[in-house]
C-alpha cells in the first residue's frame, strides 16, 4: 500500500484529502505543521507528500527545501497544495523543490488524477 503524507494545518482540508486518498486505497500520514512534517517525512519515507504552503511554524517552502536536502527523503515527490495563486507563486514552489502544484480549493473530481502522475 502506497503512503501519502499530508502536511496541512486546516482541519477541513486535511479531512477532504484524507477521505479521497483512503477511498482510493492509500495509507495517509498526517502532519499539522512544517517541522513535524519534515521530521515525519524523513522517518516515514512516504511515496508522495502533499504540502500546504501556509503553515503555523515554518512555511511549506522551507519544509520542502529541508526535505529535498535529505539523502533519504530528497527524492520523494512533493506537491504544493495551496491557495497561493498569484503570478509567480507556482514558480516559487517549483524553485523550492516541489514537483507539482495544485490550487485550493481542490477539485475532488480531478484531484486524484493529478496525484496519479506522481505515484
Amino acid at each position: 500500500m502506497k503512503k501519502v503524507m499530508v502536511i496541512e494545518d486546516n482541519e477541513n482540508n486535511m479531512y477532504l484529502m484524507r477521505f479521497m486518498l483512503e477511498k482510493h486505497g492509500y495509507k495517509v500520514i498526517e502532519a499539522r505543521d512544517g517541522l513535524t512534517g519534515v521530521a515525519m517525512a524523513l522517518e516515514q519515507q512516504p511515496d508522495l507528500i502533499l504540502m500546504d504552503i501556509q503553515l503555523p511554524d515554518i512555511n511549506g517552502l522551507e519544509a520542502t527545501r529541508r526535505i529535498c536536502k535529505s539523502d533519504t527523503a530528497g527524492k520523494i515527490p512533493i506537491i504544493a497544495v495551496t491557495s497561493y495563486a498569484m503570478v509567480g507563486d507556482r514558480e516559487k514552489t517549483l524553485e523550492a523543490g516541489c514537483s507539482g502544484y495544485i490550487e485550493k480549493p481542490i477539485n475532488p473530481e480531478t484531484f486524484m488524477q493529478e496525484l496519479q502522475k506522481y505515484l
